[in-house]
């Protein structure tokens, strides 16, 4: 049986990316193909794959990384690829990649992280965050508009859909009217090889975020509340097209950490009090990842989160995005830091292991395509 897998947007690295190599470990014969590529953004282990590529992979670098200029063609550059002489096609997706046109007698499998969220429920706040007038918000409208058109027939075209959580299962089933699985993506730090780490009760000297730098993740907003903690330590690690406007808005509290390896995220890990997570994430892999070093997690009661924090035992919620709740989570966070038990942290995202989605994954492809693989 020939095996494609197909991952939309290689020019960055974060949670989607983790699931694309943890699907090439399960299915190691598979052709790989993407959307776009950008090395440059992407580690080692990502860089020595062959991976096909479509034609905007010839086209100069300065209009490749202007993705709104792009968005009307990314369903004709989809359906572009040549996935003919595959009996099975695996998609992780959180946009078009669904598209991808497949034989009559292939099995299309769609790994969902989220349905389109620009064109479903993150619409309007999309539209904001693009700073347009109101005339070109109008053209963007119309063209949003065919695209969803497209994503939801793009959505049947899909024989089997696997959600990444609970949360998205109900998206696919609101938006595309179809069923979904959910297995939940991989955790790839191990708590076991993190000991040291869970089995003492050290307290760190920081907070942490770590996080894209986009509007959407609302980074914003902790550094709004840690003005007014100006004795607490904040630090960031991650990129993206947020870094000037929030380092202007930081105190002398708040450091900026950038891209970091692997290696030295999970030092970090290890030396913070907590992790801040401010945004609605479709799963959020972020938390579990503190947590594997029974790090607990102080974040928005929202979306996939749900699914892996447990209020008093690996975290502390707060239910709204303004400065006043986040500050009082803290305050709940500082009276109950010393009672956060890592091992049971540790212990409570147990089942997010990249060895379980993997096995699930493996069984899942089975049943469906009634095949061993």
């Amino acid at each position: 049986m020939r095996i494609a897998l197909v991952h939309e947007f290689l020019n960055q690295f974060g949670g989607g990316e983790r699931v694309f190599l943890a699907l090439k470990e399960v299915f190691p014969s598979a052709d790989l193909f993407a959307i776009l590529l950008d090395p440059t953004q992407l580690p080692e282990e990502i860089q020595g794959l062959k991976i096909q590529t479509t034609f905007l992979q010839r086209w100069p670098v300065w209009l490749r990384r202007r993705h709104r200029l792009l968005l009307p063609l990314y369903p004709l550059v989809v359906e572009q690829l040549d996935l003919s002489s595959y009996d099975l096609v695996i998609v992780d997706s959180s946009s078009f990649g669904k598209g991808v046109l497949t034989r009559a007698d292939a099995t299309l499998v769609c790994y969902c992280h989220t349905p389109t969220a620009f064109l479903w429920h993150y619409t309007q706040q999309y539209l904001e965050e693009q700073g347009l007038s109101n005339i070109s918000k109008t053209f963007v409208r119309k063209i949003l508009d065919y695209l969803r058109i497209w994503d939801y027939q793009a959505a049947q075209r899909v024989d089997f859909f696997v959600a990444n959580s609970k949360n998205v299962q109900q998206r696919i089933k609101k938006y595309y009217h179809r069923d979904s699985e959910v297995i939940y993506p991989p955790l790839f730090f191990h708590a076991e090889d993190n000991k040291r780490a869970v089995g003492q009760k050290r307290l760190g000297s920081y907070f942490l975020v770590v996080s894209r730098l986009s509007r959407y993740k609302k980074i914003d907003l902790v550094i709004s509340a840690f003005r007014k903690r100006p004795k607490d330590q904040l630090q960031i690690i991650g990129q993206g097209p947020d870094y000037e406007r929030l380092k202007r808005m930081a105190g002398p509290n708040v450091k900026f950490v950038g891209f970091v390896s692997d290696e030295m995220l999970q030092k970090y890990y290890q030396n913070c009090r907590a992790l801040i997570f401010p945004g609605e994430e479709d799963f959020g892999l972020v938390p579990i990842e503190a947590m594997a070093f029974g790090k607990p997690v102080i974040a928005y009661q929202k979306g996939g989160l749900l699914e892996s924090v447990i209020e008093n035992k690996n975290g502390v919620f707060f239910r709204r995005t303004t400065v006043s709740d986040l500050l009082d989570a803290l305050e709940r966070f500082e009276k109950l830091e010393s009672r956060f038990n890592p091992e049971e942290i540790k212990e409570s995202i147990r089942q997010f292991s990249k060895e379980a989605f993997q096995r699930k994954m493996r069984e899942f492809i089975q049943r469906v395509t009634q095949k061993k693989i």
